[in-house]
C-alpha cells in the first residue's frame, strides 16, 4: 500500500503535467494564429495521468529533437515507424500505448515534453515541411506508434497487438486513447466485439468524451449514447469517471476486470482552463482567431496560467 504522502505526490505531478499541457498547447495556438485547442483542454488530465501513473514504459527511445521526415515509403526506404520509440522499449514486460485521434497529436507532443520524453524546442517544428512533428501525427511522429487513418482504425490495430501479447505470454498491458466521435464508427465496435471474444483483460481504453466533433456537438452530429450501456453490451468492463479528476482516472486501471477489456469514459470540458473558448461553441474543433481583441483574451489566460506556474 501506498501512503497518503506518496499518493498526493504522484497526483500533484499529474496535475503539474495537465497544467503543463494546456500552457504550451495554448502558447503555440498564441504564437502562430492557430491550432487544436480544445483537445488539450479536455484530454490533459487524461494524458497526464497515462503517463505519469498508469503505463509502465520504459525509457524513451527516440531523439529528444525528432529525425526529419525521411521521404515517402519505397524501394530501399522502408516505412519509417519511429513515434513508438518516444514510449520506451517493446519489452515483454512493458506496456503499449497506442493513441487514435492524431489530430490531438499537439497535446500528445506537450504531454511528451511535460514528462521529459522530448525537447520543448521540438514544437517548433510542429506542422514544418520535412518535419515528423506533423499536426496530424502518423507512425513516424513522436508518441504515435501506428498511424490511425480514419479514426477508430487504432483500436482495431491495438486489438491485434493484444492478441498478439497474448499468445506469446507477454506481460505488459496495451493501453488506448482515443475520443467520443469515434464512437460513431463501425469498426470502434467490431474492435471491442472482437476484444471481448478473445477475452483481452490486458487492454485499457480511455475515452475522452468532450462532446465534441468538427461539426459540432457529437448529439447533434450522431448521438452515440448511452456509451456506458453500448459498451457493456458489447463485452467490456466500463467505468464512468470525471475526465479532469487524476484520482479518479486512476482507480479504473488498478482494479481487476478478468476475461474483459476495460473501457474508461472521461467526461471532460473542452474548455477547462480556457474560458473564452466558450464564446465559439459549438464550433470548438479549430481556433484560429478572429481578431487582435480575441487573441489578447487569449493572452490573458495564457499570462494567468504563467503567473500560477510561478
Amino acid at each position: 500500500m501506498q501512503s497518503p504522502a506518496q499518493v498526493e505526490c504522484w497526483s500533484d505531478a499529474a496535475r503539474r503535467v495537465a497544467a503543463g499541457i494546456r500552457r504550451r498547447v495554448l502558447e503555440y495556438v498564441l504564437r502562430h494564429g492557430g491550432g487544436y485547442l480544445s483537445q488539450a483542454c479536455s484530454a490533459a488530465e487524461i494524458l497526464a495521468t497515462l503517463y505519469t501513473r498508469i503505463m509502465r514504459l520504459g525509457p524513451s527511445q527516440g531523439p529528444m529533437i525528432p529525425r526529419p521526415f525521411p521521404g515517402v515509403p519505397g524501394p530501399g526506404r522502408p516505412l519509417a515507424g519511429w513515434g513508438g520509440l518516444y514510449n520506451g522499449p517493446r519489452s515483454p514486460d512493458l506496456d503499449r500505448f497506442i493513441f487514435s485521434p492524431v489530430h490531438y497529436a499537439l497535446a500528445l507532443y506537450a504531454t511528451l515534453i511535460e514528462v521529459g520524453r522530448l525537447a520543448a524546442e521540438a514544437l517548433e517544428m510542429f506542422n514544418q515541411d520535412g518535419s515528423t512533428v506533423e499536426m496530424i501525427g502518423a507512425e513516424h511522429s513522436p508518441g504515435i506508434e501506428v498511424t490511425a487513418g480514419s479514426l477508430s482504425q487504432a483500436l482495431s490495430v491495438a486489438g491485434g497487438i493484444a492478441l498478439a501479447r497474448k499468445l506469446k505470454g507477454e506481460t505488459g498491458r496495451v493501453w488506448v486513447f482515443m475520443s467520443d466521435g469515434e464512437l460513431q464508427e463501425g469498426q470502434t465496435w467490431e474492435a471491442l466485439m472482437a476484444m471481448a471474444h478473445y477475452r483481452l483483460d490486458h487492454v485499457g481504453i480511455y475515452i475522452d468524451a468532450n462532446g465534441q466533433q468538427c461539426d459540432g456537438r457529437v448529439e447533434t452530429v450522431m448521438d452515440v449514447e448511452p456509451i456506458a450501456a453500448k459498451l457493456e453490451a458489447f463485452g467490456a468492463c466500463v467505468y464512468e469517471v470525471d475526465g479532469h479528476d487524476v484520482e479518479a482516472l486512476v482507480a479504473p486501471a488498478e482494479r481487476p476486470h478478468p476475461g474483459r477489456p476495460l473501457v474508461v469514459i472521461c467526461r471532460t470540458d473542452p474548455c477547462r482552463g480556457i474560458e473564452p473558448l466558450r464564446e465559439r461553441a459549438p464550433k470548438l474543433h479549430y481556433v484560429r482567431f478572429r481578431s487582435e481583441a480575441e487573441r489578447e483574451a487569449y493572452r490573458a489566460v495564457l499570462e494567468q496560467m504563467e503567473a500560477a506556474q510561478g
